[in-house]
């Protein structure tokens, strides 16, 4: 399969979970406030894979349908 359509099937099975793919930006001092907030360790701070997770486990805390959060 192309690379054009190994991204295409990529976004077609996220789309069909309900997902989206958003590349962001994460500031050291957000990276800081997560680690303060034990989501992600101190020795992982460089980590991209760890400091995902513990956005996603943000996310999951704070967003999630029983607080309140559309989806």
């Amino acid at each position: 399969m192309s690379t054009s359509g190994s991204r295409m099937s990529r976004y077609r099975a996220r789309r069909k979970r309900g997902l989206r793919y958003v590349g962001i930006e994460v500031r050291n001092t957000e990276v800081s406030e997560l680690v303060r907030r034990g989501l992600v360790a101190e020795q992982d701070r460089n980590d991209c894979t760890a400091i995902r997770d513990a956005i996603y486990r943000f996310f999951d805390t704070h967003l999630s349908t029983r607080h309140g959060a559309a989806q």
